[in-house]
């Protein structure tokens, strides 16, 4: 007997047998275990991408209003644009919601005042092994920011056209500029615009109503705090709207004179790289702008003399874009004006219709591809007080709205006429405006979860 179990205990062939059963059973648990594991990272993948694609589209619609439409439609639920096979997608309660947030650098605008939107998505990720232990789905969820602008922005040719008419010259006490003109609040807008651009991307000219007198340089009326007599320079006349020097002055052209509207051409210097948050000094666009620096502060104003009409100014820039720009990159003019065409230095072919031909011309430039953006400056909601050549009436408001490419792209302050010609984009201070359309033309961008 004794013989017998000593030979039991030195048989250890069961034990292996029993020991090899039980690292197979543990090995197999496992690999179930790693694959819903796998397929759990899966589902949160593409969750979170269809949540990243819904809050981006979103995010790009915030301006015209249907932000939270176009994202719900770009989500992952169920016959919407990003639906996928193997995942049970909803959208969660109270989502997806529309943010204005203070720390991006980017304005908060249209109707809904907002800059940023938030998307949640839920899903339920049905398990392969997991329901031999009990576990039959498993819960998810994924959240995106995303900002309406801010991001790498579109390559860009862009025209302004400013008003610099007699009526510019009034002051606008709603400037973030503690008593500027409108002209010296304009001009404040075009530098905050043209800081946040990218030179490597985007080129900026510069063109205004009304234009200056081809043919050789003399006294005139246009320049800021020129005095002098002029001395008949060769210098091209447009050049003295930048020139940093009181005399010898350009001098005002009449609309039927075949102005220069054109003051600096389509540049990309205004800045010296696309990180540096300042401007040129050197740039001719930026001393236009009256942003050259200690000593070069003339630039342009408003001295006006022959009335508003800038039907052909428009036409100008739409020229010089198809001209002078760049194949393949989309074309951007900005118009500035209260928008009350109705000038009598005009000829008799021009002088009736005044605000519809600057519709026209704004309609052709974007039938052709143009991205027209109008700024509606104090422009007058009358019909019986403003454009006073037009038949039918139209107002000074109206004619701005209807000059922008879409409603997304037209801008207004809230002065002027009977209650200001309000817009989705409208603001109470100009150099706001302008941070409006320059965010606009850039792309969204995503952005980490509990921005503020």
């Amino acid at each position: 007997m004794k013989a017998l179990l000593n030979r039991l205990r030195r048989d250890r062939r069961a034990s292996v047998a029993i020991l090899t059963a039980g690292i197979l059973t543990g090995a197999a648990g496992l690999t179930a275990l790693s694959v819903d594991l796998g397929n759990i990272a899966r589902a949160q993948r593409q969750l979170q991408n269809t949540a990243d694609l819904a809050a981006l589209a979103g995010a790009a619609n915030i301006a015209n209003g249907t932000a939270i439409s176009v994202a719900t439609t770009y989500s992952a639920v169920a016959n919407d644009k990003n639906a996928g096979s193997g995942v049970t997608a909803t959208m969660a309660t109270g989502y997806p919601q529309l943010k204005c947030f203070t720390s991006t650098g980017v304005p908060c605008g249209g109707s809904s005042a907002a800059n940023a939107i938030v998307v949640q998505q839920k899903a339920t990720v049905q398990l392969y092994f997991a329901p031999l232990f009990g576990i039959n789905t498993a819960s998810i969820a994924a959240t995106s920011t995303a900002g309406s602008g801010g991001g790498k922005p579109n390559a860009l040719d862009v025209m302004l056209v400013l008003d610099t008419t007699q009526s510019m010259n009034s002051s606008d006490n709603q400037c973030s500029i503690s008593h500027a003109t409108r002209e010296d609040c304009a001009l404040a807008g075009v530098r905050s615009l043209i800081q946040g651009f990218w030179p490597s991307q985007d080129h900026v000219g510069l063109m205004v109503f009304p234009g200056v007198k081809q043919g050789q340089t003399q006294t005139g009326t246009r320049g800021r705090g020129r005095g002098g007599t002029g001395t008949g320079s060769q210098t091209p006349p447009e050049a003295l709207e930048y020139d940093c020097s009181s005399s010898p002055q350009s001098t005002i052209a009449a609309y039927d004179e075949s102005p220069i509207y054109e003051i600096v051409p389509l540049s990309s210097d205004y800045k010296t790289s696309d990180t540096t948050t300042t401007l040129n000094t050197a740039s001719n666009l930026v001393k236009a702008a009256r942003g050259g620096g200690s000593g070069c502060s003339q630039g342009l104003d408003a001295i006006g003399g022959v009335g508003t009409y800038y039907a052909d100014a428009i036409t100008a820039a739409q020229t010089e874009l198809t001209t002078n720009g760049r194949s393949g990159v989309q074309k951007v003019i900005i118009l500035l004006s209260d928008g009350d065409a109705s000038s009598s230095d005009i000829s008799s072919s021009k002088r009736y219709d005044q605000c519809q031909a600057a519709v026209n011309a704004a309609t052709t430039a974007t039938n052709a591809g143009t991205w027209v953006y109008s700024i509606a400056y104090g422009a007058s909601t009358s019909s019986s007080g403003s454009c006073s050549t037009d038949t039918p009436h139209i107002s000074a408001c109206n004619a701005m709205k209807n000059i922008a490419s879409d409603s997304t792209k037209f801008y207004s302050d809230n002065s002027g006429g009977t209650g200001g010609c309000n817009s989705d984009n409208s603001a109470s201070e100009l150099v706001d405006i302008f941070n409006h359309v320059g965010s606009s033309v850039t792309m969204p961008r995503l952005l980490p979860n509990g921005t503020t």
